[in-house]
C-alpha cells in the first residue's frame, strides 16, 4: 500500500537551508527592533536628558 520510504513532510536541504535561514532573519530582526527601541527609550527620557546637561 505505501509507494515510498520518505513521508509527505519530509523536507529537501534546499528547503531545510531556507527555513533555517528564515528563523535566523527573523531572530535578528527581533534583536534589532529591540535595540532600537532601546535606544528611543534613551533619547525620550526627560529626566536622563536634563541631568546630563546640567
Amino acid at each position: 500500500m505505501t509507494q515510498g520510504k520518505t513521508s509527505p513532510t519530509h523536507k529537501t536541504k534546499a528547503q531545510a537551508r531556507e527555513e533555517r535561514l528564515k528563523a535566523a532573519l527573523k531572530a535578528n530582526m527581533g534583536r534589532r527592533k529591540a535595540q532600537a527601541r532601546g535606544r528611543a527609550a534613551e533619547n525620550t527620557d526627560p529626566k536622563g536628558a536634563t541631568e546630563e546637561s546640567e
